[in-house]
């Protein structure tokens, strides 16, 4: 072989390798590569996953992870059903009607106190949820009611939307530190969407709403708070999260892996106000004065076992717990916590 040819030879092994290199960072037009899977030992096991959820604010995360595509990335299709609450969902788990859901952290704790899930191993809890802040743990009465203060509500009817929950636990609290015997209440359940109605109508003398209904009771009907159920005792009070059974975490840990790396990415966007704010608009039902108005409270990131013992606590202090209880057996924490 001429120099001349080697040269040309050397030249052309040299730009094959860079036209190799770039077009492997997707620099000349082509398709990029693949990011590799979250996952470095194969698929989730169960890809189409029912996930129980109310339609309220503090799910504004799982809205999120659907609609920026979190789960899709994952290898998750994530099917809602809609629940009235942690106690409605706990037998969805059992059914094996809902492989996960949403709940408040009262229902979960007394259910696995009491081996109420025992027949699918028990209880999970795979991601934290929501976190109480000012205003949006309400009770409400109608603007023209003769209850103006806390201790007008001895002797009420309180509308709840499900009984031994974290609204009852936290009303009782708060009602209690105002200087209001929590039994001279009566609790009336329904759901929240139902429960303007019920205090405009006088079904209840108030209610216990959470957002967006705080907001659109009080902008559409002149409904006014009475108490904040999440301050004094329940000052950010841990509300609610996700949970499982521990029979489907055990067959499907792979899937759970994959659940909470995209929650925990939704939980890290439902603090922004533009992105939550429509999608209210889209699931809660509300309108877009309305979703523009509601008070946030917060979405953690971690499941935090000493944050999560306050809420057991405060449960065996108002009879929700008959015993002492230990939340840590309870959580799966994500890969790498």
């Amino acid at each position: 072989m001429t120099r001349r040819v080697r040269r040309i030879a050397v030249r052309g092994i040299a730009l094959a390798t860079l036209l190799a290199t770039v077009a492997s960072c997707g620099l000349l037009g082509g398709k990029e590569q693949a990011a590799p899977t979250p996952d470095a030992n194969g698929k989730v096991e169960k890809a189409k996953i029912t996930l129980g959820v109310l339609p309220i604010l503090d799910v504004a995360s799982v809205h999120v992870a659907k609609k920026k595509g979190y789960f899709a990335a994952e290898g998750l299709e994530v099917e809602l059903k809609t629940i009235q609450g942690g106690a409605q969902a706990i037998p969805g788990l059992i059914s094996k009607e809902l492989d996960m859901t949403f709940g408040n952290w009262v229902s979960f704790f007394a259910a696995q106190s009491k081996d109420a899930a025992k027949a699918v191993d028990g209880l999970k809890l795979i991601a934290d949820g929501y976190q109480a802040k000012p205003d949006m743990f309400l009770i409400l009465a109608a603007g023209d009611s003769a209850i103006k203060s806390p201790k007008d509500l001895a002797g009420k009817t309180i509308a709840i939307n499900t009984f031994k929950n974290i609204a009852e636990l936290t009303a009782k609290a708060t009602l209690e530190a105002a200087n209001v015997d929590p039994k001279s209440v009566t609790f009336k359940e329904m759901p929240f969407p139902d429960m303007q109605a019920a205090v405009a109508n006088k079904t209840v003398d108030a209610a216990f709403m959470v957002e967006p209904f705080i907001t659109k009771a009080q902008r559409t009907a002149g409904q006014v708070k009475i108490l904040d159920a999440a301050s004094g005792p329940t000052d950010n009070i841990p509300i609610a999260g996700f949970a499982t059974s521990g029979q489907f975490a055990k067959e499907n840990p792979k899937t759970v892996a994959a659940f909470q790396r995209a929650i925990a990415k939704g939980q890290a966007d439902a603090v922004d106000r533009p992105t939550v704010e429509p999608l209210l608009v889209e699931y809660a039902k509300v309108d877009k004065e309305t979703a523009a108005l509601v008070h946030f409270g917060a979405f953690p990131t971690t499941l935090d076992a000493t944050r999560l013992q306050r809420v057991p606590q405060l449960m065996q202090r108002y009879g929700l717990l008959d015993k002492e209880f230990d939340v840590k057996p309870m959580l799966i924490q994500p890969s790498g916590s």
